[in-house]
């Protein structure tokens, strides 16, 4: 029973950071629903919006494949996060460093899309691939939101991970104390931020004919915004560890 209750608070703090996450998620979708940016209906007709359209193509086994090959994605994302976390705490060399946190959340991001991209390979019909085709913009505007969405997915999670190693600082210059609290409020800060930034996203590109100069703005705010909590979490690493 001692075992158990030394170990309820890491695990407190687990399940209240999976809470607040699904909370954010929640609001933002609710957004979404209210604004008309995602229609959860099924729809088969044409001249609706680009992605409720893709998204009732994936029925059957290839919902079900889907739904795997996005959790494995974001698995391999969080975890990645997690580990940097780790590593700062033990103390490795170069961890806690803005530069470390970009390119390892940069190939922590690849991996996630190598990831989804092994598991999705394969799970369509050729029904589901011709409707699918008819309804997306050519091969060359796909490999460039590929390449968009990575610098997109990898900024958030280097931010991500030096948001952590920030919370780690702070409790460690106040001796171990307060890492849960910092990180279940750090979670919902950053996670409003982001859930803001990824509704506008998708407003952009969730429509039957899409804006490039306005999804490429979105984008861009998104980008700079991971940057900026980045080197925000840097100077509170920094701060920590001066004892400023």
């Amino acid at each position: 029973m001692n075992d158990m209750k030394k170990m309820a608070r890491p695990f407190g703090v687990l399940f209240a950071l999976a809470l607040v996450v699904a909370l954010v998620g929640r609001v933002g979708l609710g957004i979404m629903a209210a604004t008309g940016t995602l229609a959860f209906d099924y729809i088969s007709a044409s001249g609706v919006a680009m992605l409720d359209v893709i998204c009732s193509i994936l029925t059957g086994s290839a919902l079900v494949a889907f739904m795997f090959a996005a959790g494995l994605a974001l698995v391999v994302s969080t975890a990645g996060c997690a580990l940097y976390g780790f590593l700062f705490w033990r103390g490795e060399a170069g961890a806690g460093k803005p530069a470390t946190a970009f390119l390892w959340g940069w190939a922590t991001a690849l991996v996630a899309i190598v990831c989804l991209g092994i598991v999705g390979s394969g799970i369509l019909s050729a029904v589901q691939v011709g409707s699918m085709s008819s309804k997306l913009p050519a091969a060359p505007v796909l490999v460039l939101a590929l390449v968009v969405f990575a610098a997109f997915l990898g900024t958030l999670l280097g931010a991500a991970s030096q948001v952590v190693c920030a919370c780690v600082a702070r409790s460690r210059a106040r001796d171990g104390r307060g890492l849960g609290g910092s990180l279940v409020a750090s979670c919902a800060v950053c996670g409003i931020v982001v859930m803001v930034l990824t509704v506008g996203t998708f407003a952009a590109i969730n429509t039957t004919a899409v804006n490039v100069a306005a999804l490429g703005g979105w984008f861009a705010a998104d980008v700079v915004v991971n940057l900026c909590m980045l080197l925000v979490a840097t100077r509170f690493v920094k701060k920590a560890g001066t004892g400023a």
